[in-house]
């Protein structure tokens, strides 16, 4: 039974919850989530994207401190002190894929940054530290793709290294032999996808593993005998939409228990009922309700988690030939 107050979408509220987030340049999370602020930056903008309401946040500021956290080797930190990073390079790229201003960053400069970081097995480090993980080889492909530079690295070598970390499952972990898990789940198919390598998944096996993670709650967890929670209902549902499975599960019961975990008073979504509600969680229960077909929502794209109309625009671009990047910056100044 949802709370009366949380029966609808409160996208208005949600809204107002993330600028008001974003303008509190005191509080304590501001400064705890520092390192990894472009991620925030995009989760944040890509709800309000989903709800119509991108307007909110100034571009012209958002655009100016993105482009600030880039360093000289092509990569961007997780803000304007931290170190280059795959994760935050992708979340950099898609903040200015939103804004259509891709053409402000050298795009063969961060395909070399992304190249210099893929390994002879095929696997990708997520920064010069050398640490390895499935997540990497989806963030080094997406940003590739966003930049139309995949001719950059070894693709088919990035697809066969995701495929060694298959499970018996069906599901994929982090490198080779670790348990399956939702989160890995998403970036190991959407990062074949991208490959153009869905062939290398066991669908049928996986997707019932996807659906296995369905709790009586109707909420969905990462792995088996855990608790549900809210940014699943993205990294369970991407990976069951880019297969053609979304039906698989009970969408109705999902959709009921994010709306559940809303803050009918101060707007945001938690990842369980009554729980402290964050940014992270408000954009992947918005973006896991898009997947679904809620009305009044922008469609999301499975694979790059950005709204459909961007990758829309994002293929027209790759189809007429222009390549986002230094050059065509030069033109258009």
């Amino acid at each position: 039974m949802v709370h009366p107050g949380r029966r609808e979408l409160l996208g208005d509220l949600h809204a107002s919850y993330i600028t008001a987030f974003s303008e509190n340049k005191t509080s304590f999370e501001f400064y705890a989530t520092e390192h990894f602020r472009v991620s925030g930056v995009y989760w944040g903008l890509s709800a309000l994207h989903l709800l119509g309401q991108a307007d909110r946040l100034d571009r012209t500021s958002i655009v100016a401190w993105v482009l600030s956290c880039q360093h000289e080797g092509g990569g961007f930190g997780g803000s304007e002190r931290h170190d280059a990073h795959l994760l935050y390079t992708l979340s950099a790229l898609q903040i200015l894929a939103l804004y259509d201003e891709l053409h402000r960053v050298d795009a063969d400069a961060v395909a070399r940054y992304i190249a210099s970081l893929q390994q002879p097995d095929g696997s990708f480090w997520g920064d010069v530290w050398g640490e390895t993980d499935t997540r990497f080889s989806y963030c080094a492909l997406s940003a590739l793709w966003l930049l139309n530079r995949r001719d950059a690295v070894d693709v088919q070598a990035a697809a066969r290294y995701v495929a060694s970390c298959k499970n018996f499952d069906g599901g994929f972990g982090c490198t080779p032999g670790n348990e399956s898990h939702a989160g890995q789940v998403f970036t190991c198919v959407a990062a074949l996808d991208i490959a153009g390598r869905l062939d290398l998944v066991d669908a049928d096996l996986l997707c019932w593993w996807l659906c296995e993670r369905q709790t009586k709650s109707g909420g969905l967890n990462g792995r088996p005998e855990k608790l549900q929670d809210v940014c699943y209902s993205w990294w369970c549902l991407s990976a069951l939409s880019i297969l053609g499975r979304l039906h698989w599960i009970d969408q109705q019961a999902l959709a009921d228990f994010i709306l559940e975990c809303q803050d009918e008073e101060a707007g945001g979504i938690s990842d369980r009922p009554e729980d402290q509600v964050d940014v992270y969680h408000t954009f992947f229960g918005i973006a896991g309700l898009s997947l679904m077909g809620r009305a009044g929502l922008q469609p999301i794209d499975p694979t790059f988690a950005l709204p459909v109309e961007v990758m829309q625009r994002l293929r027209q671009q790759h189809q007429q030939g222009q390549q986002p990047g230094k050059q065509q910056q030069e033109v258009t100044q």
